[in-house]
């Protein structure tokens, strides 16, 4: 991925850099010449910023609308934790024995699978 961002970066001064020249010596003709460097940029966020994010973004909420009883999850303040019960956009979480929470369904940052349940490590008191 950084080596096709590295290379998007010098094909992109390659392109931009003769077109600009050309641009200064005939003395400001060509319009779409000078705005080349500004919509090329503007591609390179598309592709490498934007439309990632935007996947992502879409992503999380999928996963969010999606959520149901038995689902872990991590909080953003880190707290590992069991969904009870799913009301609108309320959870009934468990983060201990006991120890019943409510919260802002936006405030999960992550739905545990079973790939990222065994690379995270989750404390005992969630696994039960």
């Amino acid at each position: 991925m950084k080596k096709s961002i590295e290379l998007l970066v010098i094909l992109a001064v390659s392109l931009v850099t003769p077109s600009v020249a050309s641009a200064q010596a005939a003395g400001g003709a060509g319009a779409l010449g000078s705005f080349l460097p500004l919509i090329l940029i503007f591609v390179f966020f598309y592709l490498f910023l934007i439309r990632p994010q935007q996947k992502k973004s879409k992503e999380h909420q999928k996963s969010l609308s999606a959520l149901k009883k038995g689902d872990k999850v991590i909080t953003s303040g880190g707290i590992y934790a069991t969904v009870n019960a799913v009301r609108d956009n309320v959870l009934d979480i468990k983060i201990a024995d006991g120890v019943n929470v409510q919260i802002a369904k936006q405030s999960i940052t992550t739905v545990m699978t079973k790939d990222a349940e065994k690379q995270a490590k989750a404390p005992d008191v969630v696994k039960k």
